[in-house]
């Protein structure tokens, strides 16, 4: 019986799975008409807006440029390069993901443990994401350039995983404040009566509470995380990455106007992977939890 369970388990796992891949592929395959229905009204009539080549070049040529030379004469293709690209950025994202994570989670605590903490820190943490992050860039890779400890020598790679991290660590520490404070007095009261200390409560009934408030956090500060690497990389000009990549393509809309759209495509993928990663979490972590079933 207990097998027979855990085959329909996965069964109905798959097929939500299908499902929302087939959502997916629909909604990719409606913005791909919508594409193209713009760019042929704007052959038309005139738009506030241009949908020339250049600007909006079709689909097809888009999808021609994946497996065209990123140089002329060379052997590397712009799709590899892309690919390239974005790995570097993912390791970046990543770095900056888990400091992020670690920061938000620590503050979270913090907050719910300490109720005039979270009055005096939580405006300063809302206040924190109203920083223009264009602005923000230039000024931690100066201050960084500046800053040694001993042999270790800040880089710009580092100043692009704080980044990454700073708008990463805000998602996490909302959501995981909301989660720790998940528990209904009812459970606080039975914990209460086994004399549980604060850890006890912290690791045996707030932090399993929390997952259903985690999770979807992690999911937001994931692209948080992704999308600060990417506007990072393009403030401070640091090379090898999406974002760079963008800016450097962007130059060659002119005589290669779809070039810049793979590196686009190539970030959206990237942000895609990194939302991934964390559902792919919050299935290992919730793999033991009871399962609603369909009404």
């Amino acid at each position: 019986m207990g097998q027979s369970q855990k085959m329909s388990a996965v069964s109905r796992r798959v097929k939500r799975g299908t499902i929302s891949a087939g959502w997916a592929i629909a909604g990719a395959l409606l913005t791909v008409i919508m594409w193209e229905l713009v760019k042929l009204l704007g052959s038309v009539v005139e738009l506030p807006f241009d949908t020339s080549d250049t600007a909006m070049p079709n689909v097809w040529t888009m999808i021609a440029a994946f497996s065209q030379p990123e140089v002329r004469g060379s052997d590397v293709t712009i799709l590899q390069a892309v690919v390239s690209a974005a790995a570097y950025s993912l390791m970046i994202a990543l770095g900056g993901f888990i400091i992020g994570v670690s920061i938000g989670l620590i503050l979270a605590i913090v907050m719910q443990r300490f109720a005039f903490l979270e009055r005096g820190m939580l405006p300063f943490v809302i206040a924190s994401q109203t920083v223009p992050l264009i602005a923000l860039a230039p000024l931690i890779v100066g201050i960084g350039n500046r800053f040694s400890l001993g042999p270790v020598q800040w880089t710009s790679t580092a100043s692009v995983m704080f980044i990454a991290a700073y708008l990463a660590f805000f998602p996490l520490s909302v959501g995981a404040l909301r989660g720790l404070q998940a528990p209904t007095a009812t459970s606080l009261e039975l914990m209460h009566s086994y004399a549980a200390t604060p850890r006890q409560l912290l690791f045996r009934l707030r932090f399993p509470a929390s997952i259903p408030y985690l999770v979807p956090a992690m999911k937001v500060s994931a692209a948080a995380a992704v999308v600060g690497t990417v506007v990072a990389e393009i403030s401070t000009g640091v090379r090898g990455g999406i974002g760079r990549l963008i800016v450097e393509y962007a130059r060659e809309t002119t005589s290669q106007p779809a070039k810049v759209y793979v590196a686009v495509f190539g970030a959206i993928v990237l942000g895609l992977v990194a939302a991934g990663l964390v559902t792919l979490l919050d299935m290992y972590l919730t793999r033991n939890l009871p399962k609603e079933s369909p009404a």
